[in-house]
């Protein structure tokens, strides 16, 4: 699965993370069609779509991103989840999503996502 042109949801709470996300997205040949740092702006930019995939920072602000998750899953969006934890810190509902652990290579991101967009 390509990457180039494909439009990204990034949801990411620290700036600084999220600038790298882009950067690295930006290499990758995706652009960043919204991003979101808190739960209710992700939540409003999922359900406004204009992305093909999403990237999920697990906790936001001490809240967890996955009424998110829910509704891209229920909508049959792709996505992939970044996480401190990894995939043990996902509820057993989401662990067979693709889930990139903090911090992050551009080829452990382009493999989520690709992985993303393959389901």
């Amino acid at each position: 699965m390509e990457l180039a042109g494909k439009r990204v949801l990034v949801v990411e709470d620290e700036g600084l993370v999220a600038m790298s996300v882009e950067d690295m997205l930006s290499d990758l040949g995706c652009s960043v069609a919204a991003q979101a740092g808190t739960l209710r702006e992700a939540l409003e930019k999922a359900q406004a779509g204009g992305f093909e995939v999403a990237l999920l920072d697990v906790s936001l602000n001490g809240k967890q991103v996955f009424p998110v998750a829910e509704w891209l899953s229920k909508h049959g969006v792709p996505f992939a989840f970044a996480s401190g934890y990894g995939a043990a810190g996902l509820p057993i509902d989401f662990r067979d999503r693709p889930v990139v652990a903090k911090p992050f290579q551009i080829e452990e991101l382009s493999a989520a996502l690709t992985a993303a967009l393959a389901e």
